[in-house]
C-alpha cells in the first residue's frame, strides 16, 4: 500500500494551488483527477472562463459556429497550461482515475491499470459540485436536455432553446443565446428574477433581455419532457393555465450540489449537510482529523475566487501566522454576466429597512457615465447604500459595462472601512466606468 504526505482529491482551483504551495515547502503531493478533460478544474474547462468567452463573443456578433471554436481552443490550451503546472513539480504526481473512501485513512484508487489502496498523511477533498437535475418525468431520459456543460459541447446552435431556471448560470445562458440570434424561453418557478437584487435594478435587467429577445416564463412549472424526432415538448403550469412548447433543447440550471457521490463517504466518519456538502470548520476541517475539504463541495460559496480563498486559508494554516479563517473571509462581491453585466456586493435597501440601520441612498445612471457612451451602451445605473453616520459603504449594486470591474473598488473600500468620500475625491483615469464614482458621490 503506497503512503503520501498529501492526497488532493480534484484539481479544483483550490486544489491545484495547494499543491503548487505544498510541493514549493519541500512536501510530497499526489492530485486525483478522474476526468482528463478537467485538469485545472470547473471553472477553465466546463464554467467560467468558456462560458464567458462565448458571452463575450456572442456581444461581439461572433457567429456561433466560431465562437465554439475560440473556446475549445482556449479551453485546451488552459487545461494543458495547468496539468504541466502541476505534474512538473519535483514533489507532485498527478494521477488520472477514480477516487473513493474505504475507510478513515484509506483511498482506493481505480483506471484501466487496475486497482490501488492510497494512504497519506494529510488528504484533501476538492471534488466541485454538480448540477441538480429535478424530478420531471421525462427529463433525465431525453437526449435534448443539457446541463451548463453539456450545452457547451455542443457544436451545432440550438435555434430554439428553452431554459430552467433563473439563477446566474440560467440568465447568462438565456442572454448569451439571445445574443447568438437563438429563440429563448426561460422557465422559473419565481414570480420575478434576480430577487437578491435591488427590485428597480432587477426589473430594469428583465426589461432588456425581452428586449434582446427572451422570453420569460415566471411563476410556472415545468410539469412533463417529452421526446420527439428532433428536439423536445415541454408542458408548463403558468398562470395562465397549462402551455405546450416545442424546443430544440432544454438547458437544466436549477442550482449545483456538493459532488461527492463517488466518493463513498459513508464509508468514513466524515460527517455532511443537508444539501450533500462536506461539513467544515473555519480551518476547513472535517471532523476526521488530517481530512481537510475545500471550495464548493465544502459548502464554501460556489465561486472560482472563493475556492482560490480556501487554499489562502489553509496556506496561512499550514505556512503563515494562522490567522486566516472562514470566519474573517474578506468582502467580496458577484458578478451575473448579462448584457450589460450585474454586479453587486454587501447588502441591499431591503435588508438594510429589515435591520432599521439608518443609511442614504446613492444612485445614478449608466448613461451619465461618458465611457457607457465611448462604449455605445448606457443601460443600467449604479446604487450604493452607505451608513448614515459614518459614510462607510453598506451595499452596491451596479447593472452598467464593466460592472464587473468597478464592482471591486467598491469592495476593496468596503473591506479596508473607507467612507465613500475616498472613492469620490479619488482620481480615475478617463475615460472608464470607474470614474462613475466621482460623480455618484458628488453631493455626499
Amino acid at each position: 500500500m503506497k503512503h503520501f504526505e498529501n492526497i488532493i482529491i480534484g484539481f479544483g482551483k483550490a486544489g491545484k494551488t495547494l499543491a503548487g504551495s505544498l510541493t514549493k515547502n519541500g512536501q510530497e503531493v499526489l492530485l486525483i483527477e478522474k476526468d482528463p478533460l478537467m485538469y485545472g478544474g470547473t471553472c477553465i474547462n466546463v464554467a467560467c472562463l468558456p462560458s464567458k468567452n462565448m458571452i463575450i463573443n456572442a456581444q461581439r456578433g461572433t457567429d456561433y459556429d466560431k465562437a465554439i471554436a475560440t473556446k475549445n481552443e482556449l479551453t485546451a490550451k488552459l487545461r494543458n497550461k495547468n496539468y504541466h503546472k502541476v505534474a512538473d513539480q519535483a514533489n507532485a504526481t498527478v494521477l488520472t482515475a477514480d477516487a473513493e473512501f474505504i475507510d478513515d485513512q484509506t483511498i482506493q484508487v481505480s483506471d484501466d491499470s487496475g486497482k490501488e489502496k492510497l494512504t497519506a498523511d494529510k488528504i484533501f477533498i476538492n471534488t466541485g459540485s454538480t448540477p441538480i437535475l429535478p424530478d420531471i418525468p421525462g427529463l433525465k431520459d431525453s437526449s435534448h436536455v443539457f446541463t451548463s456543460k453539456t450545452l457547451l459541447d455542443q457544436s451545432k446552435q440550438n435555434k430554439n432553446i428553452a431554459i430552467l431556471g433563473d439563477g446566474p448560470i440560467g440568465l447568462e445562458f438565456a442572454s448569451m443565446y439571445a445574443q447568438f440570434g437563438s429563440q429563448v424561453t426561460l422557465i422559473s418557478q419565481n414570480k420575478t428574477i434576480l430577487n437578491q437584487l435591488e427590485p428597480e435594478i432587477a426589473n430594469a435587467a428583465k426589461e432588456d433581455m425581452s428586449i434582446d429577445g427572451v422570453q420569460f416564463l415566471l411563476n410556472s412549472q415545468l410539469i412533463k419532457v417529452t421526446e420527439t424526432t428532433d428536439g423536445i415538448i415541454l408542458d408548463i403550469d403558468t398562470p395562465n393555465g397549462k402551455q405546450s412548447l416545442n424546443a430544440d433543447a432544454l438547458l437544466v440550471a436549477t442550482g449545483r450540489r456538493a459532488n461527492t457521490d463517488d466518493l463513498h463517504l459513508e464509508r468514513t466518519n466524515i460527517q455532511t449537510g443537508h444539501q450533500g456538502e462536506i461539513l467544515v470548520n473555519d480551518r476547513l476541517e472535517t471532523n476526521v482529523t488530517n481530512i481537510f475539504a475545500m471550495g464548493d463541495v465544502a459548502g464554501s460559496p460556489q465561486f472560482t475566487y472563493i475556492s482560490l480563498d480556501d487554499w489562502r486559508i489553509l496556506n496561512n494554516q499550514f505556512f503563515g501566522d494562522q490567522t486566516r479563517t472562514r470566519a474573517n473571509r474578506p468582502v467580496f462581491a458577484n458578478t451575473i454576466f448579462l448584457n450589460p453585466a450585474i454586479s453587486s456586493v454587501g447588502q441591499n435597501e431591503t435588508q438594510l429597512q429589515k435591520e432599521e440601520r439608518p443609511y442614504q441612498v446613492f444612485k445614478m445612471p449608466t448613461a451619465g457615465v461618458p465611457k457607457s457612451q465611448v462604449i455605445g451602451d448606457p443601460r443600467g445605473s449604479y446604487k450604493v447604500l452607505i451608513d448614515a453616520k459614518t459614510h462607510q459603504i453598506l451595499g452596491a449594486t451596479i447593472y452598467a459595462e464593466e460592472a464587473y470591474e468597478t464592482i471591486n473598488v467598491i469592495s476593496l473600500a468596503m473591506q479596508n472601512n473607507l467612507p465613500a468620500e475616498a472613492l469620490r475625491d479619488q482620481i480615475y483615469t478617463h475615460p472608464t466606468m470607474t470614474e462613475a464614482l466621482n460623480d455618484l458621490f458628488a453631493e455626499l
